[in-house]
């Protein structure tokens, strides 16, 4: 690196200066590789720091010799500092200093420059909108000492200053007009828009900074309702990726049944005919040894008749004879009626039996790996007192509740409903999936589902989605509904003793299970929900105690 130094010699009758060029490695001291610091020169005429000299020779003493030449001094030199070398460091370190102030104050392409600055443009600290001009810190200095200077407006730097001023009258722009929403000059408030509305910036700016804050709010606002969907659709994207785990773990299931169970109907469709071919095989093996029985006492016969033909002995001849034809024929059965048994058409037999067996099965595993699913989504429901009708008298846990005689004297609230038997849960669920289970068993009447919060709990509305309701329930022991618009009836061949009710806010899902069948009875589907949810609960009216058994909201065990 090179540098630049001026330098004053007092030894001349005139002050004069002069100006030179130096490397940096001329100041630096070759033991610390530093700028000097009392600088000495030593008989052979090289330059070091004292200390590091000093040191130097305190090692090798006694022999003192030049680090540089390697020059050898019988005798140890006195030290003295160079004054004319150590002022010329001293200004070296102050021009390594200016420079590096100079590099950081230089205007980087991303900041403004000094509009005063000619060689090198440096970084502007303030710009005057009265000049329409931006200063470095030294060409600041006019601004702060100047008494007329001092009255200009400065700001932060910044750019494009032609766009501060008016381009038809090149004057700066101070005004604002309401009439058309345009920065305006002096000039041009009292010619082109001299009856306008016309006000200061900064008033302006005031006005406009309050609107800017409602506009901020709302601006939050969006901010914090994309945030929500984006957390939603995170949601969606969990569920979607905790679904897909499931059908495979559900479908592995599944089809490892159908293939044992295929299996177990291979084997026993092959031990089906091994055994029809072992019987038929044993009997074919009777008749065989029959056969050949009948065949042995033929041959003794033939033999016998065989002699006979050859004998001379006519008496002998006629005896015998007569005895033969008088014995009873051998052959008294017969194998004519002896069928082999036909395995044409067993095979299809026992695939059409096969698929009927997985076809049940099939229906069984996706009704239990349904199940098992929504079950995933189970809450925790407690049912909301102040909800309650009258009528209804719900346990200490909040978990129970029935239906009783006396209608008891409690105060009214919007939230009680006041004619029908009805209670809600004290979760609401505006987002996202949830399950709960309860147990019927020993009703006659009951209604169970999920309200949207803003239901009618006054009114007599019929229970549909129309009115907010997504129910099913029990009417006179055996008539089970789903209240659709209109009334679906269930048919179910057995009784119901534990309800599952599962919804799916962002599906427009509420689907309805029989929990201990692991049966899936019914489904309101593309639903519209526009506000949060609450479970539901009616146990009917007491009919004489017919009815007084309690809905129970079960603990589910999602490992079941």
């Amino acid at each position: 690196m090179t540098f630049v130094f001026t330098f004053s010699f007092p030894f001349l009758n005139t002050m004069a200066a002069t100006s030179c060029c130096l490397q940096e490695e001329q100041f630096l001291c070759c033991i610390c590789l530093d700028v000097f610091t009392d600088p000495v020169t030593i008989p052979c005429g090289h330059n070091f720091c004292k200390m590091c000299i000093t040191k130097n020779w305190n090692i090798s003493s006694p022999r003192c010799q030049c680090p540089m030449c390697k020059q050898h001094f019988t005798v140890r030199p006195e030290l003295r500092v160079n004054t004319f070398v150590s002022e010329m460091a001293t200004e070296f370190k102050q021009a390594t200093q200016r420079q590096s102030s100079v590099e950081l104050q230089k205007a980087k392409p991303e900041e403004i420059p000094c509009d005063v600055c000619t060689l090198t443009k440096m970084k502007a600290v303030k710009s005057c909108l009265t000049c329409f001009a931006s200063y470095c810190s030294m060409h600041l200095d006019p601004h702060k000492t100047s008494d007329r200077l001092k009255t200009h407006m400065l700001s932060e730097p910044v750019e494009s200053m032609e766009a501060r001023m008016c381009p038809k009258h090149k004057k700066p722009l101070e005004l604002f007009c309401r009439n058309e929403q345009l920065c305006v000059c002096s000039h041009c408030s009292v010619t082109e828009h001299v009856a306008h509305d016309i006000t200061s910036i900064s008033d302006e700016c005031e006005s406009k900074r309050t609107k800017l804050q409602d506009v901020e709010a709302g601006t939050q606002q969006m901010i914090r309702e994309r945030q929500l969907e984006s957390q939603q659709i995170e949601q969606l994207k969990k569920y979607s990726r905790e679904d897909a785990e499931r059908e495979i773990a559900n479908s592995v299931q599944v089809f490892t049944v159908f293939m044992q169970t295929a299996e177990k109907g291979l084997n026993r469709l092959i031990e089906m005919i091994e055994e029809r071919q072992k019987r038929t095989e044993q009997e074919a093996d009777g008749y065989i040894r029959g056969l050949q029985q009948e065949i042995s006492v033929l041959g003794q016969r033939t033999a016998e008749l065989q002699q006979l033909a050859q004998t001379q002995d006519h008496l002998l001849l006629l005896q015998k004879l007569t005895g033969l034809q008088s014995t009873e024929n051998p052959m008294t059965r017969t194998y004519t009626n002896i069928r082999l048994p036909v395995f044409e058409g067993a095979a299809l037999e026992a695939v059409a039996e096969l698929e009927k067996t997985l076809s049940a099965e099939k229906e069984r595993l996706l009704h239990e790996a349904r199940l098992k699913r929504v079950r995933q989504y189970s809450v925790d429901v407690v049912l909301e007192a102040q909800t309650a009708n009258p009528y209804l008298i719900l346990s200490e846990d909040g978990k129970q509740v029935r239906c009783g005689e006396v209608r008891r004297d409690l105060t009214e609230n919007e939230e009680r409903f006041s004619l029908y038997a009805s209670v809600l849960g004290q979760q609401t669920f505006s987002f996202g999936r949830f399950y709960f289970e309860v147990q019927v068993t020993g009703k006659t009447d009951w209604t169970l589902g999920v309200v949207k919060e803003s239901v009618d709990r006054k009114g007599i509305d019929p229970l549909s989605p129309a009115n907010g309701y997504w129910a099913v329930g029990l009417r006179d022991g055996n008539q089970y509904l789903c209240l659709d618009s209109p009334a679906v009836s269930l048919i179910l061949n057995w009784h119901l003793e534990r309800l599952g009710v599962f919804v799916s806010y962002e599906e427009g899902l509420v689907s309805f299970f029989d929990v201990d069948k692991a049966v899936h009875l019914y489904s309101f589907t593309d639903c519209v929900f526009t506000e949060s949810l609450r479970p539901f609960f009616s146990p009917g009216n007491h009919k004489r105690g017919i009815n007084s058994a309690p809905l129970i909201i079960s603990l589910i065990n999602c490992i079941d």
